[in-house]
Parts: structure tokens; sequence; C-alpha cells
């Protein structure tokens, strides 16, 4: 385990942390840290582990998978940028 601040970080966590850090923002990585903790004292515990990043790592998306999922699901959407040049004509007449 690792100390970290006033919390501790089990083992197999502290090494999923610096790679989720190669390919994200410095400030994804700290908020998934701070929900990561938050979710580890909901479950009344005070070591950070794997369950809870991999958690956490689901429900906050960062950048590149926030637009890769908005991209996937565009057609979903009410005001989809995809649709027809003919609605947009429509709308403007």
């Amino acid at each position: 385990m690792m100390n970290v601040g006033l919390f501790e970080v089990f083992e197999e966590a502290k090494h999923l942390l610096p790679k989720i850090g190669v390919y994200a923002p410095l400030r994804y990585a700290i908020h998934l840290i701070t929900a990561s903790l938050l979710a580890c004292q909901k479950r009344k515990r005070n070591i950070v582990e794997m369950e809870d990043i991999t958690r956490v790592y689901h429900l906050l998306l960062d950048v590149k998978r926030s637009t890769q999922y908005l991209m996937e699901y565009r057609s979903r959407y009410m005001f989809s940028e995809e649709g027809d040049k003919d609605d947009t004509n429509a709308m403007q007449s």
C-alpha cells in the first residue's frame, strides 16, 4: 500500500493511476483520484482499491472517451448536426 496524503492506495491501484495519466489530462487524473477516494469512503473503507478506481473510471469520462461517445450516439440527440440539408433549409424559411 502507498500512503498518499490523507488516504492509502492499494498496490494494484497505485500502478493503474499512472497508466491513466499517460493519455488523460492532469485535471482528469486529479478528478479520478478524488472521486475514487469518495467511492472508497462511501464503502466505509480507508484504502482506495482497484474496485473504486474502476467504478469511477466508467462513470467519469475523459475528453477522448466523451467525444467518442457523442460521435457514436449523435443520431439519438434531438439537435443532431447529422440531419438532412433540407431540414436546415426548412427551419430557416
